[in-house]
């Protein structure tokens, strides 16, 4: 069913799911549909009574909890603006995105009130703690406001405004109506059918469009019950939450998946000679990953249905890994600006370094192809497109083309049975010296398949490729001949690329790279480095 608005999908969840789970947080408290709706309307009281109106921006910042889908629906539902900031931006960013948004009013958690600065509060007309939903300062709104009947929104109207934290430029206000966000609920039914007797853990930032839409709207819609895991998902704090949970559906990130792959699996199986050389084997490989495959499976509660991969391209050695596993995962493409799926496929269905098929409704075109591998920019035209960007009106001309198709800036391809893959960005893709293109993703991908690199990154400099590299936790012997373990990395990127594409050098990160809260690296902060001969760091 498609519902015209947030508020039409809170209704109705509200009235059909009172007596169930809502949103629990793991060794916290938990909230029923009704109480949950308690809450809504406290907070939407307050709203109200500060002199807040409809089309006023509301900003929440706040870690994934119970509470943070309150202020997100209390805002929504009464046509206001949601302004969701992702924790781990900086202060200054915090400041810029309350100013740049003109938010009126400010949720926030204890742990982060401290990190705005004065400036910004002082601009507030209400600031509210998210933990208990308690008034901080309302000194500006008006207390006396008699009550009058509570506006409602309009599938056109702004829900929310979403700042991205993207890998080549600064945070851009990402505008998405009620109508975008009610429409890709539709398109995730036909995905993958959620029941009332659903569990979902929620490990990623509540401020992302991924989890927001599919792992908080969407159980959310459907009556199922969505846990908090309220601690960074290390794997002290992982392991036993699984086990008591039990979920049935999670949405997670690759480098999550990757890191399961390098350290539990990779290095379990090629940590003597003997079992390196058996783990070359093809059958036998197979074999131990399927054995790998059934631990991991009970370790995630054993009633996995959907794991969600997303936010960024999964490693192939690490997907193969899965396939060989027979592990449920799933795969998907998006943006914030389609709020977010575009494509997306389901075990048993995914295919080896594809993100899936197009969604219903949604039209997808190649342009620009390169006439050789067919790789070009992904372009859609789709009822979830944003409706802009806010106060940017030369970043939305950039974003569309003259005939109104989006320009992900992605580039990719699709196969004859209509499967899309991503092979990188267009701003990240390198001319060659003889106007050849080079995907440094691509190139990226392989460097991570070899047993020293943690990840690592493929730049330009002075007409060369250069790799910079992050070897964690390598071992003293290992560390005592860089110069042989940097050719041995080259030699086995370089064996596996078209000539065009070979690196001419290694350098290597003492530290990990810096990345977006989807765990992609900040591309921008290492295309401009200082070249220093005879330091190991880039920096």
């Amino acid at each position: 069913m498609l519902y015209p608005t947030l508020r039409d999908v809170y209704t109705n969840s509200i009235n059909t799911y009172a007596a169930r789970t809502a949103f629990s947080l793991y060794e916290g408290e938990s909230v029923t549909y009704a109480e949950f709706s308690q809450r809504v309307e406290t907070v939407q009281t307050i709203l109200l009574r500060a002199g807040l109106e409809k089309g006023d921006k509301v900003a929440l910042l706040c870690s994934s909890m119970p509470n943070w889908n309150v202020c997100y629906f209390a805002t929504v539902t009464l046509g206001m603006v949601i302004v969701p900031i992702l924790p781990d931006f900086s202060s200054a960013a915090i400041a810029s995105i309350m100013e740049h948004s003109e938010s009126r009013a400010l949720f926030v958690s204890d742990k982060l009130f401290a990190k705005i600065p004065n400036q910004a509060k002082e601009r507030m007309d209400l600031m509210i703690r998210a933990v208990n939903l308690a008034v901080i300062d309302g000194k500006k709104a008006r207390t006396a406001v008699q009550q009058t009947e509570r506006p409602i929104p309009e599938s056109e109207d702004l829900a929310a405004i979403i700042y991205t934290s993207g890998t080549t430029s600064s945070p851009k206000g990402v505008m998405l109506s009620h109508r975008a966000l009610c429409n890709q609920l539709q398109r995730v039914c036909s995905l993958t059918e959620v029941v009332a007797t659903d569990v979902f853990l929620s490990i990623l930032p509540l401020s992302h469009t991924y989890e927001c839409s599919l792992g908080m709207l969407y159980p959310f819609m459907k009556g199922a019950s969505v846990v908090y895991l309220g601690v960074p998902p290390t794997p002290s704090n992982m392991l036993p939450a699984l086990k008591k949970i039990r979920p049935t559906f999670m949405l997670t990130v690759p480098l999550i998946m990757e890191k399961i792959y390098t350290r539990q699996v990779f290095a379990r199986f090629t940590r003597n000679k003997v079992m390196k050389t058996l783990y070359r084997v093809r059958f036998i490989r197979r074999r131990l990953h399927r054995m790998a495959g059934k631990r991991l499976y009970n370790t995630f509660g054993g009633r996995l249905r959907f794991f969600g991969i997303g936010g960024s391209k999964l490693n192939r050695a690490t997907e193969k890994f899965l396939r060989d596993a027979r592990f449920p995962y799933s795969i998907g493409y998006g943006l914030t600006e389609t709020a977010p799926l575009i494509a997306g496929a389901v075990h048993p269905d995914t295919y080896l370094e594809s993100t899936g098929r197009v969604m219903e409704g949604i039209q997808i075109r190649i342009e620009d192809k390169n006439p050789e591998n067919g790789v070009g920019e992904i372009q859609v035209k789709t009822p979830c497109i944003m409706e802009g960007y806010y106060k940017n009106p030369e970043a939305d001309s950039e974003a569309f083309t003259e005939d109104g198709w989006f320009r992900t800036k992605d580039l990719g391809e699709i196969d004859s049975s209509g499967r899309l893959f991503i092979r990188g960005r267009l701003s990240n893709m390198i001319v060659g010296s003889s106007g050849e293109n080079v995907y440094p993703e691509e190139i990226e991908n392989i460097l991570n398949q070899h047993e020293l690199v943690t990840e690592s990154l493929v730049i330009q400099r002075n007409g060369k490729l250069v790799a910079l590299v992050y070897l964690q936790d390598l071992k003293q012997e290992l560390r005592d001949q860089i110069a042989m373990v940097h050719s041995d990395i080259m030699n086995y990127v370089n064996s596996k690329v078209g000539k065009m594409s070979r690196i001419t050098s290694i350098q290597e990160q003492e530290n990990g790279f810096e990345k977006t809260p989807t765990q992609k690296i900040k591309r921008y902060l290492y295309t401009e480095i200082l070249n220093r001969k005879g330091k190991k760091s880039v920096f």
